[in-house]
């Protein structure tokens, strides 16, 4: 069964490796893919948070897996963690492929990151865990990804969970640059608080890239 699929990942360091892994799922005619290309993510960026935020909401629709490809930083990029919680929300199955073993463009690969699903709290059978200690884990050249995404694809999707967010990863809260022109007009007050209630990226010195 073919399955649209949207792929999240580090846009400025992965996007090499993503293509290697993206071109494979739509050459192999596994379905299509909600990623987003370059010139969207450049021309959204320019935009602000809105239009990101708009952007990958748009590429989710009509997804039923999300497949989080986890370079040497991408538990580092906030639009990856929004991109997950959305996903979540969605009920959309989590695959994690580790792509760092992957060669770019100059025949390099890059080191192990870490895994972004472990800052995803969610409650299962009401309990709070770790997305990562429910959703698998592969890595694309181990684990032959090249053969064996569309097997992963789709159990997750078969076994997918009924899993949320927990409370506490609800709240998107304000933007980073939002949060900077508070800084800016002397409303300190309001920014701590609007910082403190902050779950995704604000910690993290905002939603770039």
């Amino acid at each position: 069964m073919a399955r649209r699929v949207y792929f999240s990942f580090h846009y400025e360091l992965d996007i090499w490796r993503t293509n290697v892994v993206r071109n494979h799922w739509v050459t192999q005619g596994y379905g299509e893919t909600g990623v987003i290309d370059a010139s969207l993510w450049e021309e959204a960026k320019k935009k602000g948070d809105a239009a990101i935020k708009r952007m990958i909401n748009e590429g989710l629709e009509g997804t039923t897996v999300t497949v989080v490809l986890i370079g040497a930083e991408t538990s580092e990029r906030p639009w990856v963690k929004y991109e997950i919680l959305r996903s979540l929300r969605r009920n959309n199955a989590i695959v994690a492929v580790r792509i760092n073993r992957i060669k770019n463009q100059d025949g390099l690969t890059c080191r192990k990151g870490r895994n972004p699903l472990n800052d995803i709290i969610v409650t299962e059978a009401g309990r709070q865990v770790q997305l990562s200690t429910i959703c698998p884990v592969y890595d694309w050249v181990v684990d032959d990804g090249f053969n064996n995404l569309g097997k992963w694809v789709e159990t997750a999707a078969r076994e997918a969970k009924d899993i949320r967010p927990s409370s506490q990863m609800q709240d998107e809260g304000p933007s980073f640059s939002e949060l900077l022109e508070w800084i800016k007009s002397g409303d300190t007050n309001v920014a701590q608080d609007l910082g403190r209630r902050r779950k995704i990226a604000v910690r993290r010195g905002g939603m770039n890239g």
